[in-house]
């Protein structure tokens, strides 16, 4: 072909911009029904309607600014649990040497297979029976046991693949455990635990069933609870009701605009290719 282009490299750039514009598509719609009234969501659905009705996004936002809230506490909760366990435990299972290392480490593989709808009732009742239900601590403690065996494998492998003179020479320096962990391999990983902080914030912040199960009081609801609430108060408000789908997609919008770069060092690192 003209400019020695192969055909893979013409169709790739259609594939990928296809596969864009029908994710963003859904997107459109979504700020599109936000600003319309209940006329113009009835009679011009498909199509741009004016004028906008911007006032749905404070009515909106004053209803839901409390759920929006208690998912950015326990979104923020959750991670910090989970990077902190996570990142001295994979550090452990990588660097350490203490008896059934190996073993311990293909228990914590093995608790990633089991799927969180087999424990789902069982952890129930374990938290009833704690006193935790409608606390946060119902929240944050699961996000920390479930979340740190992913993280575990994922900081192990990244602290392997990091070459090991730089322990050994921080070791011959007098470098305790502690300090090589924390100057030699937390400043080597962190594009790992940014990658890590990221999945967690949209597995939380979109997480309803846990949610829905343990907490009753609506002042402790997170986001999710609160949209299904909201919608369930104004079924026939569509415009406030995209417009509060839209303002609960904010916050992962600027996440990802902060952490990007960082994200894809993440994911390309050697953590994923182990």
């Amino acid at each position: 072909m003209r400019e020695g282009r192969t055909l893979e490299q013409v169709i790739s750039p259609v594939v990928l911009w296809t596969l864009l514009l029908l994710t963003l598509i859904p997107f459109v719609y979504m700020l599109s029904f936000s600003v319309k009234d209940l006329g113009q969501f009835e009679h011009e659905r498909w199509t741009v309607s004016f004028p906008f009705h911007w006032e749905n996004f404070p009515a909106a936002f004053q209803a839901i600014q409390g759920y929006v809230f208690n998912s950015i506490l326990v979104s923020a909760g959750a991670v910090l649990g989970v990077l902190a366990l996570s990142a001295l435990g994979g550090f452990a299972f990588a660097r350490g040497k203490f008896p059934f290392k190996e073993t311990l480490f293909y228990l914590v593989i093995g608790g990633m297979m089991i799927p969180g709808i087999l424990y789902l009732v069982p952890k129930f009742i374990l938290f009833r029976e704690f006193g935790l239900m409608n606390t946060r601590w119902a929240l944050w403690l699961p996000y920390w046991t479930e979340g740190q065996l992913f993280g575990i494998f994922l900081v192990r492998s990244s602290i392997e693949a990091l070459p090991s003179d730089l322990f050994h020479a921080a070791e011959i320096d007098g470098a305790s455990v502690w300090l090589r962990f924390r100057h030699v391999a937390l400043p080597l990983i962190k594009p790992i635990l940014a990658t890590l902080a990221v999945l967690n914030v949209l597995f939380t912040w979109n997480d309803i069933i846990w949610p829905w199960l343990v907490l009753t009081d609506r002042s402790m609801m997170t986001i999710p609870i609160g949209l299904v609430c909201y919608r369930r108060s104004f079924l026939d408000l569509a415009g406030p009701i995209f417009s509060a789908y839209v303002i609960a997609s904010v916050p992962l919008l600027l996440l990802f605009a902060a952490t990007s770069r960082t994200f894809v060092r993440g994911l390309t690192s050697g953590a994923f290719k182990a």
